[in-house]
């Protein structure tokens, strides 16, 4: 039976239209706002450091791997969460094998972690009252 179409052995010939294939039928929306759920954070990586202490610049192939950044954006499930001592800002230590990475930001390398991913915080320590109050000179609080 004809009906008026090209056809092969296999049926009818179905015609390719080139302008659908290379024209986006959408534009792609803009995100700014990142905002993880469940028990997840997003953290920022560090940049991969390219020279060593002692001042030596390594190739680009030989960087030294990092997994440390900072927490960008924390989920209302940690933010509520009494127990836990992670905010936004903290610089970390993760596990990056199971962290997703986003592509928020086109320099800025985002990933989305779980909280049982991050090793560590890293904080400075705070100087004690007592050693502040020693060093000061300040008799007035002295009994004698």
């Amino acid at each position: 039976m004809y009906n008026g179409q090209p056809t092969t052995d296999h049926g009818p010939i179905r015609r390719y239209n080139k302008g659908m294939a290379t024209k986006p039928t959408k534009r792609r929306a803009e995100y700014d706002v990142i905002e993880p759920i469940g028990k997840r954070v997003v953290i920022r990586k560090d940049d991969n450091k390219r020279e060593t202490k002692s001042g030596i610049v390594l190739p680009d192939s030989h960087e030294i791997p990092v997994i440390t950044g900072r927490v960008i954006a924390i989920s209302k499930a940690i933010e509520n969460d009494e127990d836990q001592t992670i905010r936004q800002y903290d610089k970390v230590l993760f596990d990056p094998r199971e962290a997703i990475p986003v592509e928020l930001e086109h320099d800025n390398k985002l990933f989305v972690v779980t909280i049982e991913r991050v090793l560590a915080i890293f904080r400075r320590s705070e100087e004690p009252k007592a050693a502040r109050n020693e060093g000061n000179g300040d008799s007035a609080n002295d009994p004698e």
